[in-house]
Formats: C-alpha cells, sequence, structure tokens
C-alpha cells in the first residue's frame, strides 16, 4: 500500500497523507462498538486514496467504507459510520470537534440571517449559557449512519447550493425547543424547553421534517399536512391552486378534495356551454403541486379525493394506468377515493351502484358525509328519478376496476367517509370530514374555498409529532411524552406564520394536533409479540389506550390554563362523547381487552373544562423521521433486517434495532402469510385515535398460484378493513422479487409525506 501519496489540505498546501492521524480517528470512532475492525476500514478506504487526494474526500472515503461494512453481521458499523460522519460534520461546520458555545453560535447566525432574530430577543445571554450547559452533544454518538445522512441531507440548517452546514445535531434539538416555547414565562420556559430537548435528543419523540428543517429559521410553516377542499366553482378552483401553491413552497403535503367537481357533459350557465368534466382540472391542480421543489427538501405531491358514485369514477379510476395518452391520464397525483356502508353492502349483494355527477343529484354529496341515513334515502330517490342524469353499474364490476387500479399502482387509497365521520373528533352535523390528507392519517373538517383571502373557506392544517414506542421502558412515561408533544405543538400553532387567511382562522379555532408512534416492529419484538397471529392484540390495546388517554389528559390541563379552542363546541368530545364510545365492536370479536384508565373522570373533566385541541392523535407513516431514531418505520413491519434506501447520498443501511438479541422475535413483512393480523392491529388501534392511520395493504405474489394474487383476495381485506372500522388505507404493495425493499409503491416520484416527510 502506498503511504507516500500526497495531500491537498483545505487551505491548498500539499503534504504527505497522515495514515496514523486517520487510524487515531477510526480508532475513536470504534469504541465501546463490537464486531467492527479498525484495519479492514482503513485498509478499504486506502484503496480508494489517490495523489493528491483533498482531505475531505479522505474523510469521505473513510466514512464509505465504514458504511459499506453495515450487516446483519456487524450491525454496529452503522454507529462506527456515524461517528466518522460526525467528525467530519462538526470539522466542516465549526473548523473543530467541539462545537462553540451556544451564544456565540446563535448571534454569528442570527447575523448571517440564518436563525429566527426572535431567540436572541426573547432568550437572555444567562439563560442561553444555561441551556447549553445542558446540551450533551456526546448524544451525537448515538446516531446510526442513515441518521446522520438524514440530518446532513434534510433537517441541518444549511446552504443548499454551496452544501455548508451551519449546526450541529444537538443544537438542533436545543433550538428548537427554544423556538416552541419562547412565549413561556420564563422560569417554566427554561424547565419546559429542557424536557423537550431530553426527549427529543434521546428519541423518545420523533420529529417531522417541518420541524426540524425549519424550527429556528425565518420560515415559519411548519404544518406536515394541508386539506384544501374546491368547490364546482371556477373562482373556487382558482383560489385551490393557488393555496396549493403557497403550501408546497412551504414543505407541506396537499389534500384536495375534488370530489364536488360536476361530470362531463353537464350543462353549465343553463346550457350555454357543457362541461369539460374533472380531468381538466385535476390536470390544473397537478401542475400546481408540481410547481415547487420545496427548498431542495422535497418535491411536491398530493392525493386528491372523489366519491365513488361519481358519474366519471371508470374514468377517474385510470388516472395514474400507464396506458393512455397524457390527455386522459394525470400521474404524478395520487387519489383517495371515498366510500361507504351503502356502496359496500351492493357489492356484497351484487346489485348495482349508480353513478351520479355530483351537481345533479342535490344534496347527495353533503349528505355522503354528514348523514348515512339521509344519503341512502336520497341515493334510492335519484335512482329511481328518471329526470336526474345516472350510469348504472355492476358494483362488482366496478370494484374489480378499482381493486385492480390499486393494486397495479400501490397509490390509489380508500377513504371509508362514514366510519371518518362516525368514529371522529367533530360532529358531522356541524363539521363533517370530507376528505384525508397525502398520507391518508388525516381526518378533518374543510370548506371551499373562494380566493386566497377568503375568510370562510376552511383549509385544515395538522401538525405532527411522534411517540418512539421502542424507547418506552413503561407506559406510565407517555403521561411526561405526551405532555411535552401536546405543549410543544400547541405552541407551534401560534410561532407558525399562516400564508392563507382561511388557514390560520381555521387552525386558530380548531388547534388540531397529530401524535403518532414509530418503531412499533421493534416494540413488538421486545415484547415477544408478532403482528401475525393476535399475540400483540392486548400490547397495542394497551398502548394505544394510553397513548390517546395521556394526550388527551395533556390537552385538557392546557385547556384549563390557556383556553379551550374555540370551536370545540363542534367536536364530539365537548358532549362527552370519546373514539372508546364509537368504534366497530366487531374489535372485541378478537380483542376483547378491558380499560385499563380512568376514562369516566377524564370524560367529565373534558365536557366540564374542555380541550384546548380539537383532535390529538393521527398515525403517520414516519419513513424519513423514523430514520434519526434508527427506529423501524411507525407501524409497519420491515422487509428485511436490513434496510437499504436510497438518497440523493446513494443508498442507506440500517439494521433493525437489537438485531442481535431480538432476530428470532421481529416479523418481516414477507414473512406474514396475509393481512388478517395486521389489519386487526390496526383496528384496535383505531378504536383509539381520533384521526386516522396511514394503513397500508401486503400481498407477495410468489405465495399463490401461478405468482398471481387473486382478485377475490384484495377484495376481501377491502371488505375486512371497512369491517373492522379502519378509516382509510394509504400503500397497496406488492412484492416483485427485485430486492429486500422491493415493491415501494413510490417508485415513480416522491410523495414527501406525512411525518412531515415519509419518503427520502
Amino acid at each position: 500500500m502506498n503511504t507516500n501519496i500526497q495531500v491537498t489540505k483545505r487551505n491548498g498546501k500539499k503534504e504527505p497523507i497522515d495514515m496514523e492521524k486517520i487510524h487515531r480517528v477510526i480508532e475513536w470512532a470504534s469504541q465501546g462498538l463490537t464486531g467492527v475492525s479498525v484495519s479492514q476500514v482503513e485498509i478499504s478506504a486506502q484503496l480508494a486514496f489517490f495523489e493528491d487526494i483533498k482531505t475531505e474526500d479522505i474523510h469521505e472515503t473513510i466514512i464509505k467504507s465504514a458504511a459499506d461494512l453495515i450487516s446483519t453481521d456487524a450491525p454496529d458499523y452503522q454507529y462506527l459510520a456515524a461517528r466518522l460522519a460526525i467528525f467530519h460534520l462538526r470539522k466542516k461546520s465549526f473548523k473543530s470537534f467541539t462545537p462553540p458555545a451556544l451564544f456565540e453560535h446563535i448571534t454569528k447566525l442570527t447575523e448571517k440571517g440564518i436563525y429566527d432574530t426572535d431567540i436572541l430577543e426573547k432568550y437572555s445571554k444567562a439563560e442561553i449559557d444555561e441551556l447549553d450547559s445542558h446540551t450533551d452533544h456526546e448524544r451525537d454518538m448515538g446516531f446510526s449512519y442513515a441518521a446522520v445522512k438524514q440530518l446532513e441531507g434534510k433537517y441541518l440548517v444549511q446552504n443548499r447550493a454551496t452544501g455548508e452546514i451551519y449546526e450541529s445535531p444537538q443544537q438542533l434539538y436545543m433550538l428548537v425547543g427554544m423556538c416552541l416555547f419562547q412565549e413561556y414565562e420564563s422560569k417554566v420556559r427554561m424547565d419546559i424547553v429542557k424536557r423537550f430537548y431530553d426527549a427529543s435528543s434521546t428519541f423518545k419523540i420523533s420529529l417531522p421534517t417541518p420541524i426540524m428543517a425549519g424550527v429556528r429559521t425565518p420560515t415559519r410553516q411548519f404544518s406536515s399536512c394541508v386539506l384544501i377542499e374546491t368547490a364546482d366553482d371556477l373562482d373556487s378552483i382558482s383560489a385551490t391552486a393557488g393555496a396549493i401553491v403557497k403550501y408546497v413552497s412551504q414543505r407541506a403535503g396537499i389534500g384536495v378534495n375534488a370530489g364536488r367537481i360536476r361530470a362531463l357533459g353537464s350543462p353549465i350557465r343553463g346550457g350555454e356551454a357543457m362541461h369539460t368534466g374533472c380531468v381538466p382540472f385535476y390536470k390544473h391542480f397537478h401542475t400546481a403541486v408540481k410547481s415547487c421543489s420545496q427548498g431542495g427538501v422535497r418535491g411536491g405531491a398530493a392525493t386528491l379525493f372523489y366519491p365513488f358514485w361519481h358519474l366519471e369514477v371508470r374514468d377517474l379510476l385510470v388516472l395514474k394506468n400507464n396506458t393512455g395518452t397524457d390527455e386522459n391520464r394525470v400521474r404524478h397525483l395520487d387519489y383517495g377515493v371515498q366510500f361507504n356502508g351503502l356502496l359496500y353492502q351492493r357489492f356484497v349483494e351484487g346489485g348495482n351502484i349508480t353513478l351520479f355527477s355530483p351537481d345533479e343529484a342535490v344534496g347527495l354529496y353533503e349528505a355522503f358525509f354528514e348523514d348515512q341515513d339521509e344519503f341512502k334515502r336520497l341515493y334510492e330517490q335519484y335512482e329511481k328519478d328518471d329526470s336526474v342524469r345516472k350510469e348504472v353499474i355492476k358494483a362488482r364490476e366496478l370494484f374489480a376496476i378499482f381493486m385492480q387500479e390499486r393494486a397495479n399502482t400501490g397509490r390509489i387509497y380508500v377513504q371509508n367517509v362514514d366510519h371518518c365521520n362516525t368514529h371522529g373528533a367533530f360532529n358531522p352535523k356541524v363539521a363533517p370530514v370530507r376528505q384525508s390528507n397525502l398520507c391518508m392519517e388525516i381526518t378533518l373538517p374543510t370548506k371551499p374555498l373562494y380566493s386566497v383571502q377568503d375568510e370562510n373557506g376552511e383549509i385544515a392544517l395538522c401538525t405532527l409529532s411522534a411517540v418512539n414506542l421502542g424507547a418506552l421502558e413503561s407506559l406510565d412515561e407517555l403521561e411526561e411524552i405526551t405532555e411535552i408533544i401536546v405543549r410543544a405543538l400547541d405552541s407551534l400553532l401560534d410561532y407558525q406564520d399562516y400564508p392563507i387567511k382561511a388557514a390560520k382562522i381555521a387552525s386558530m379555532n380548531r388547534r388540531t394536533l397529530g401524535i403518532g408512534v414509530t418503531n412499533l416492529a421493534y416494540y413488538l419484538a421486545k415484547n415477544n409479540a408478532k403482528y401475525s397471529d393476535g399475540s400483540g392484540n392486548d400490547l397495542v390495546h394497551r398502548t394505544f389506550e394510553a397513548l390517546q388517554y395521556y394526550s388527551l389528559k395533556a390537552s385538557n390541563k392546557l385547556a384549563q390554563e390557556k383556553g379551550v379552542c374555540p370551536l370545540f363546541n363542534e367536536t364530539q368530545y365537548a358532549k362527552g362523547i370519546m373514539p372508546i364510545d364509537t368504534f366497530k365492536k366487531n374489535v372485541d370479536d378478537f380483542c376483547c381487552a378491558t380499560l385499563q384508565l380512568d376514562w369516566d373522570s377524564l370524560r367529565k373533566e373534558i365536557v366540564k373544562t374542555g380541550l384546548r385541541n380539537s383532535t390529538l392523535t393521527a398515525l403517520m407513516p414516519c419513513e424519513s423521521s423514523s430514520q434519526i431514531s434508527n427506529s423501524t418505520n411507525g407501524i409497519e413491519p420491515p422487509r428485511g433486517f436490513v434496510t437499504t434506501k436510497q438518497s440523493k447520498d446513494g443508498l442507506l443501511k440500517q439494521v433493525v434495532p437489537e438485531y442481535e438479541k431480538l432476530k428470532n422475535q421481529y416479523e418481516l413483512l414477507w414473512d406474514i402469510k396475509d393481512n388478517e393480523g395486521y389489519l386487526q392491529l390496526c383496528a384496535i388501534m383505531q378504536k383509539f385515535i381520533d384521526q386516522s392511520i396511514s394503513t397500508n395493504t401486503h400481498y407477495d405474489p410468489s405465495k399463490f398460484e401461478g405468482s398471481k394474487v387473486p382478485m377475490k383476495l384484495f377484495l376481501m381485506d377491502l371488505l375486512m378493513a371497512y369491517k373492522y372500522g379502519i378509516k382509510t388505507l394509504y400503500y397497496h404493495t406488492t412484492r416483485d422479487g427485485s430486492g429486500e425493499n422491493e415493491n415501494n409503491p413510490d417508485k415513480e416520484d416522491d410523495n414527501g409525506c406525512a411525518d412531515g416527510v415519509c419518503k427520502l
């Protein structure tokens, strides 16, 4: 090996390579790790060294050499590579391994316009010094390699044009807490900032991308999910497109409800013109969604919603299909198709589904969400009314078309609108839920927008965070963790800016939050429970009962301190109705666990003193944010013990938590025989969750004759999900035999969703 090559330093000076220095750094990074070889990393790195190599390239070569060795046989290489990456990151950011004093750091970056000026205005030097002394930079050594690359790529404040990074991870966590709680009274504030920092920097709380990437900067829009509804009106459609552009540019994932738009051929202005139908307007929304790149953090993306009984449904169902032409396809939107019990009943009974244009069947669209009995009455009335334009199709034929398109694309989703309204946080008579969001876990009221200044429309925002179940030693910890999250997210609502009035008014009136979970697969494994056999049912019941109970308790406590949300009266909670009162009782067939907590006392207290937040929980995918805490994604079973994900830095390998100890306890996705056990767990979660769940369905064709999954199975799972009370279905994934990350339905583009950024 040639150790006499010349190195080009940052200042341009050349000198012989210092192998001893390289050895010392790798040796330092290996301390306390098992199964890693310093010499193997050195040898692998040296093979890539060349004459006049830059100092920075040496660091990156060493890091890559360690990262390439990550495997189930030697999972600790992910920590060795991470420590080397942290060393390199600090050198680049601070020209030193030791981060600067926090006050000095904040002052410097505020002067550069990188940090929000409020930080120095709200906090004294003495307070910042106290928080600096509480900051534990040693926690940087707990990151996995994938986490550090995610931090570098998305979360740490940086100049995206030059790649210059300005801060360290621990500074990020502390500054987020300082910004969120800056309006609290000083003594209380210092305590809650420290508690927030400790919970987030030790991975008990998982923060979404908009918060991690944005809080502490002058850009103040941190809601992960934006729900926008359009009316069947040109002004409203234009206003909706304008709102989409505003929010896409500020890192939000979009849900668009376009279900009111009339069908092709409908009369306009008394028959003076004929309507062009939905597709041209869907294309208009698509253009708005793709108009901004979201500051280099992720691309814009949206899910668009419409009812299954829409007169154009057969054309709408194929919009993602690879056949057809650009004129009759809108492939880069995802779609949420809306169902209810009557439609499923027609399928089961072998009946027909009658299709209508929403503008011609007066009152039908409203009743679809607000009142299921009234919908049935109107639907049957219009079926008999020869004056109303309609089309009749066999229910099983239409369901088969839907299911085939869902299976082929993976990204045509399901919203059961009756479950969303009968088992949710809102009274559907006054605040119906008419759509979900990009990743199908948010269920909030919306009203059509008619202009960007419209104060009567309602754009729903939801601010998210997640509890890392794998970091819990006891469910009792959820009381502290949920209080920190509720306070943080509620403060965020007041801290952030609102580019559109309708969004601000709705947010201030409803103050909706979505607390989810991540690392469920690890949590099940370490508790000797499985997805598939019911052994996790009681554990999940206890866990999600505690999550919802303590989240409600925290919001009730906050309401007593700061006041209830102004539209609390539009919630079911105001009437003393909890999710535990309205869930589908079919869940009791496979989980009849008794409630463990004092719901009666909490119910009485909520009716008496209210809630600060209309909603508290929603289970999002957590795909990117889970990498920061080295967690399994959200509630999903892992596809393999080592997950390899594509990022702009190349392939990132991540080993499941505690692989050596728990490898026989984990249940891998493609080892699970069918969806029933997973759907049962989701149904148990949904018993407590007041919004919805990003619920996926998974299929392995190799398990079936001819390597083809029977259509009957797809349809039976759809019915099972409805029977169990599941509100929404997100991805339909199919194993295609191409590798451990096969079948990811977002191959065509980045959907940038939910936890703030579900995909890399």
